[in-house]
């Protein structure tokens, strides 16, 4: 049984032109502007260093999460080490934050303290 959940969308007539009447009068019409969406505003998903995560859990967590190779995954593990945090990747809002509660989660499962936040991109 075919069925949708929601109505398909309903066709709207074209908005016609400014006509201008024999009288020499204009007809009063609004016209449609189109809105302009900006796009999302967009996390970054970084992650902390700390004194007790193994480096090899960070990269596996890396690979796994972010889609990153291992050369990559080393290097983002390596700046985390160094820097203090590290970017793994940007997206929208709530991907971001699923991002985040997917490595929190894996890490207290494994029982590392590991934390990892996200922020705007500026």
């Amino acid at each position: 049984m075919d069925f949708m959940a929601t109505p398909p969308p309903v066709k709207r007539p074209p908005v016609p032109a400014p006509v201008r009447q024999p009288d020499g009068e204009d007809a009063v019409v609004l016209e449609r502007k189109p809105q302009k969406t900006k796009p999302p505003q967009m996390y970054q998903v970084v992650m902390l260093n700390d004194d007790y995560t193994p480096m090899e859990f960070v990269v596996v967590v890396i690979q796994e999460f972010f889609s990153k190779d291992r050369e990559t995954a080393t290097q983002i593990m390596l700046k985390i080490h160094l820097d203090g945090k590290g970017v793994c990747g940007v997206y929208p809002r709530d991907i971001a934050a699923t991002k985040v509660d997917q490595v929190l989660g894996a890490a207290r499962e494994a029982g590392h303290p590991l934390q990892c936040v996200s922020e705007p991109v500026e």
